[in-house]
């Protein structure tokens, strides 16, 4: 959906794209001819154990959206509400169990050849679910380093984050890092909950695919309790075989150890929960009522496909900063896009040539920044709670 967006003298425009989601609708739109051999003529001159968090992507690779917004539709475009749910657990067993089932949410299916925009420093994403506000900006460039903080009108949740993604070619794949840690605040309960992220492998040869893999640890200190959430890697050969999506996990007491509860299934299908005790399985997470058929934001009080001025939505705004190239994208302008593209890119490099040249150093405008002493990124939201934002999820 394109809009018109005033900012200062000019108006930009805001392009608005469905979500990721379990159809995949977005990728086939955009699926070129010969992609197997195209992605792999992109790494003829990469040498294994390269960083490619600066890798130039070419704009007939990019999903017409950045990767604040992705970050964001992991949190705010859900068709079940799986957050809320984590605050009205009747125990903390409860709680922590349904806090797993909405980490299991976040995860979007991945597409191969198709990869978001690397955000530009000081980018900014702003959007409202119901009572749910979500705000994300783009708060260090080099290393990539993005941070998340969302509220909701009745005070019980909080939600803060700080993902830097740090992906490698290893010859044959690429493997994405994520490092940084989610934190899920149930206010009322005066838990926290500390949560990592799956790693992102994309394989090349022999058979191209791409999947989430690797260990999520999620760790309550105040209910002591802890899980571990496997995401298996296919083990495919040739595209043949394997169990892709297979997820599995437990639940646990952090002080003696005991299991409390196994976990089991597909995050793009349905994953059960075991009490150890009694025996009894049931549902934890239905990727086809939360990730199916996902609805695209809009501009608050707007209708679809109408061009508009709407003067609420900001110029650092994700949809704003990469209109154009979204645009093009989708009408496959791929010339335009390119141009487009350039012009973002160097007009970053230009303002960060400025600060470098004044001695400026660059501060966030919602968050504080800082490093642990073992090099980790963390952020901290500068205001109590997110306001409405002018672009919402249908209800």
């Amino acid at each position: 959906m394109l809009m018109q967006v005033e900012s200062g003298s000019e108006a930009a425009a805001a392009v608005l794209t469905a979500p990721l989601s379990l159809e995949g609708g977005l990728a086939a739109e955009l699926r070129p001819a010969n992609l197997v051999q195209r992605v792999l003529s992109l790494f003829r001159n990469v040498r294994p154990g390269s960083d490619l968090s600066h890798f130039q992507l070419p704009a007939t690779f990019n999903l017409p959206k950045s990767q604040l917004q992705l970050y964001g539709e992991g949190v705010y475009c859900v068709g079940e509400d799986y957050l809320r749910r984590c605050a009205k657990g009747s125990d903390a067993v409860e709680r922590f169990a349904a806090v797993v089932g909405w980490s299991i949410s976040t995860t979007r299916p991945p597409i191969f050849g198709f990869a978001p925009y690397n955000p530009v420093l000081g980018e900014t994403h702003h959007v409202s679910s119901g009572s749910l506000h979500v705000l994300l900006e783009q708060v260090s460039h080099r290393p990539p380093v993005s941070a998340l903080h969302a509220t909701d009108d009745d005070g019980e949740i909080e939600l803060v984050w700080c993902q830097n993604p740090i992906p490698k070619f290893h010859g044959t794949s690429v493997e994405a890092t994520v490092k940084g840690m989610r934190h899920v605040k149930l206010l009322k309960f005066s838990e926290n909950y500390e949560i990592d992220c799956p790693n992102l492998l994309i394989r090349l040869l022999p058979a191209p695919s791409v999947e989430w893999s690797g260990t999520v640890r999620i760790v309550c200190k105040e209910s002591e309790l802890e899980a571990e959430v496997i995401y298996y890697r296919s083990n495919a050969f040739l595209g043949l075989g394997g169990d892709p999506r297979c997820v599995k996990g437990k639940i646990f007491s952090s002080r003696s150890g005991e299991i409390i509860c196994e976990i089991d299934g597909h995050w793009d299908r349905i994953v059960s929960v075991k009490d150890v005790k009694t025996g009894k399985v049931s549902v934890l997470y239905d990727a086809e009522s939360a990730i199916a058929d996902l609805k695209t934001p809009v501009v608050r009080n707007q209708e679809f496909n109408k061009t508009v001025t709407y003067k609420g939505v900001s110029p650092s705004e994700s949809v704003v900063v990469w209109g154009e190239v979204s645009d093009a994208i989708l009408k496959k302008d791929w010339e335009r896009s390119s141009q487009a593209k350039r012009r973002v890119e160097d007009t970053a490099r230009k303002l960060d040539r400025e600060r470098n040249d004044k001695g400026e150093v660059w501060i966030p405008k919602h968050f504080s920044l800082s490093q642990d002493k073992k090099g980790s990124w963390e952020c901290s939201p500068l205001e109590k709670s997110v306001p409405p934002a002018p672009i919402i999820v249908p209800s």
